[in-house]
This record gives C-alpha cells, structure tokens and sequence, in this order.
C-alpha cells in the first residue's frame, strides 16, 4: 500500500506539474480554446490538460498496475487511436465524420480485444445478452461514451471532477473485490484526472480539450465493463457511478432529436449550461455537480453485494432525484426568463 500511495501521488505531482507548465502564458506551444456557441468561457485558455493527463496515466501504468488482460496491447492500441484522433482535432480540427468513424474503428477494436460481454445491466435476475448482438451493442456503447464525455466537458471542473470520483469510485469498487490490478489501473486514471482539476477548477486556467475528454470517456466505458466481467461489480452500477454525466449528456440527446435539431451543431442545453445560464455560477454550479456524483459513488457503492429489492430501491430513488433536478432547473430557468435576470 506504501507503494501504491506513492505513485499515486508522483502521478497526481506529475500531472499538476505538466498543467501549469501548459498553462503558462510564457508556454510558446499553447493550444488555445476560442469561446463559441457551445462554451460558457468569454476568453480563450489553453486546453493542453489532456496531454497532461494522458502522459500521467501513461506513466502511472508502467509504474505499476500488472495488465488486465493479455491482450492489453490492442487495448492501449484503441485508447491510442482515440487520442491521436484527438490531438489533431485540438490542433488542426477534424470532420464529425471522421471523428465518428475514428471512434467506431477504436470501440471495435477494443470490444474485438476484449470479448467478454457483461450485458446484463440492471439488478439480479435480468438476463444477460451475448453473442453478434453483444458486439455491436458493445461498440455502439463506447462509442457514445466517448463522445458523452466529450459533450459533458463544457464547464470549469467539471469533466476532471468526474474523473476523480468516477474512476475513485471503480478503484474502491476493486479494492473491495480484492481486485488490485483493476483497482490499479481506475486509481492511475482517478489520480491524474486530479492532477489535472487544480489548474481546471474554476476559474480555469488550463482545459482538457478533446483529447482529454474523449479519452477518459473510453477509459470509463472500457473499465465498466471489464470491471462487471471481472464479476468486480454488476454493470449497472458502474453506470450508476458516472449517471451524472449520462443522464444528462443522454436527456439533452433525446430532447434535440425529438425537435428534430441538427446534432452536430453547438449547444449550450446540457442541464450544467443551463445552470450555469439561468445565473449560477461556475463554482456553485460545479460543487452541486460534485455533491451529486459524491452521492452516486455513495449509491454505486452500497448497492454491490446487497439483495435485488434494494438495488431496485436505489435505481428508483436516483431516477426520482434525477427528476427533480430536471424539474428545479426548467423552474430557474422559467424565473430567470420571468425576472428578466437571475440572482441566485
């Protein structure tokens, strides 16, 4: 455990070290993120962190955790395709389209890596899917990971604090399971998306960009389900772990394919903006963003183990929550619109 504490903290020194430094103003190759219609910043600020993160997990795995599976190569040769891709959308820019088909040719290879298919997704009792059928659900599953993690990563804080909780939570998750290569590999992602947010928490001074985004959100698909095949934790719950990202990134889907608007045009209508626009702000919005993934990790973590009626009971209250939180920002939005401007 003194090991595992030590790089840990090394990964978490690293990362924050690479930040400032791409944060720095004096930095002479900085990538700067322009405001546009989807942002909710007004200046431009170097969105490098991805880098940083990137090389701190990389460091952080040959430091330590023993490999997952013994084709861990094509693994890493996916999550590899996904951030190349990335990096040269943050720098040059890509086509949606050739994004997309970057990201189905990196999901594919990673399910074909990887065949163990832990479809069932909600409490016991409810049957597993397998077989083509599994493949392809599989792959159409990380590829919408990755890109709802990249939609979610538009406000200070946010994305790297979703990190910190969600891959600290898998990390416990394993650790209960006596898991450690597993816990190993979720607490190298946790430590350097940490890193990270104390030069992301608002007001940023560094962003993730979309090498940052895209990557962590195939780390998170890729680690939900080989934590449930490796009978760590049910699948369901590590969904629970990153629902604030889901829900919101999936409802705001929906309702923009329901008005039948263009998906690849910018937004700003994911629940956190319209906090954020209704007159909260960055920093209260994302520390009520950070309460409500405390208590799914909290959720996630009581549910493993426990009897059906009470995994049910706990995907019933979250889904009531969830609801009610819809509810009270459609309710600030309706006053600040009414008021003419919000003040709270």
């Amino acid at each position: 455990m003194i090991m595992e504490f030590a790089r840990t903290t090394f990964v978490v020194v690293l990362v924050w070290a690479l930040s400032r430094l791409f944060a720095d103003p004096r930095n002479p190759w900085r990538v700067l993120d322009w405001p546009n219609a989807r942002s909710l910043h007004e200046r431009p600020v170097p969105r490098m962190g991805g880098l940083a993160i990137v090389l701190g997990i990389v460091v952080g795995l040959a430091l330590g955790p023993r490999s997952l599976t013994s084709r861990w190569e094509w693994l890493a040769l996916a999550w590899g395709v996904v951030g190349a891709g990335s990096w040269y959308d943050d720098v040059r820019g890509l086509s949606a389209r050739i994004r997309l088909g970057l990201h189905g040719l990196a999901a594919g290879l990673a399910v074909w890596a990887y065949p163990h298919w832990p479809l069932s997704w909600l409490p016991q009792g409810t049957p597993a899917l397998g077989g083509p059928i599994a493949f392809v659900l599989m792959t159409l599953f990380l590829v919408w990971w990755i890109n709802l993690y990249n939609f979610m990563d538009g406000m200070d804080g946010l994305a790297g604090g979703m990190a910190v909780f969600g891959f600290g939570t898998l990390a416990l998750l394993g650790y209960r399971a006596h898991d450690l290569p597993y816990a190993g590999v979720s607490l190298t992602v946790a430590s350097a998306a940490l890193g990270f947010t104390f030069t992301n928490f608002p007001p940023a001074r560094l962003f993730m960009g979309d090498l940052g985004s895209t990557t962590l959100g195939f780390a998170a698909g890729l680690l939900i389900f080989v934590g449930a095949d490796r009978s760590d934790f049910p699948a369901w719950v590590g969904l629970v772990v990153f629902s604030p990202f889901l829900v919101d990134a999936t409802v705001t889907l929906v309702r923009r394919l329901i008005r039948g608007d263009k998906l690849t045009t910018a937004h700003r209508e994911h629940y956190y903006q319209r906090c954020v626009r209704s007159g909260f702000s960055h920093k209260r919005t994302v520390i009520g963003e950070y309460l409500l993934m405390a208590l799914c990790s909290l959720c996630a973590y009581l549910a493993v183990g426990r009897p059906a009626s009470f995994q049910w009971a706990i995907l019933a209250s979250l889904t009531v929550i969830y609801g009610l939180l819809a509810a009270l920002v459609g309710r600030w939005e309706a006053l600040r619109e009414a008021n003419g401007k919000a003040s709270y």
